[in-house]
């Protein structure tokens, strides 16, 4: 059986899928194909109403990497947050920094509480090594501020996110400025220090110190 068939009859066994139960076992077929014209029914089944589909959808399109991220975008569900959600997990997951204007428009944007989330996360932790060299400072400086734009967010799961979205850009392999990673210590430290809520500041404190210790050990092997 060609690809192409074989794509055809796992798309047809979702599209007629006539039970919860048989829908994931479906999508669960065609993510494991990994096959690309599987893309947009794989991103089709994000907004089917089908949490388990859903999830199982999102590791296929994860899996398929590079390839999904501009169907993605493409595709992202303007009445459904639900699959919008979904699709900023795939993207943030994926991690490709092809994606940042929009994980940047969605997280600073989006009126969905889980798509906010989903895309401040997703923010930080691009592959910064795929950009040229001309192009990765100035990515990162976007990133960074807008995450220190939303780590002031009057919703405290919002800062929650910012925060691990942080640490996530100055954990990274590709992230060495060390002007940047102490931008986000110091933001950090006024965090845990100022945050109104507790959640936050344990969150801000854990990360400062997964930094510091980080930090040390790079010293340590330099």
């Amino acid at each position: 059986m060609t690809h192409s068939a074989c794509a055809s009859d796992l798309i047809s066994a979702i599209e007629q899928a006539a039970t919860p139960a048989s829908l994931v076992a479906a999508v669960q077929a065609l993510a494991e194909a990994r096959l690309e014209a599987g893309i947009p029914t794989l991103i089709s089944a994000l907004g089917y109403n089908n949490p388990e589909a859903a999830v199982i959808a999102v590791q296929g399109l994860v899996e398929l990497g590079e390839a999904a991220v501009q169907p993605l975008i493409e595709r992202l569900d303007d009445y459904n947050y639900g699959a919008r959600a979904y699709s900023f997990r795939a993207l943030a997951a994926i991690a490709d920094p092809q994606a940042l204007d929009v994980l940047i428009n969605a997280a600073e944007t989006d009126f969905a509480p889980s798509v906010r989330r989903a895309a401040t996360k997703g923010i930080g932790q691009l592959h910064w090594s795929q950009l040229p060299d001309e192009q990765r400072q100035a990515a990162q400086e976007r990133a960074l501020q807008s995450l220190l734009a939303l780590a002031q967010h009057p919703d405290w799961d919002i800062r929650y996110a910012a925060v691990v979205g942080l640490q996530a850009l100055a954990s990274s392999g590709e992230a060495t400025e060390v002007e940047l990673a102490a931008r986000i210590l110091a933001q950090f430290n006024h965090i845990a220090q100022t945050d109104a809520d507790l959640a936050v500041r344990a969150r801000a404190e854990m990360a400062q110190q997964q930094l510091n210790a980080l930090s040390n050990q790079l010293a340590a092997i330099g």
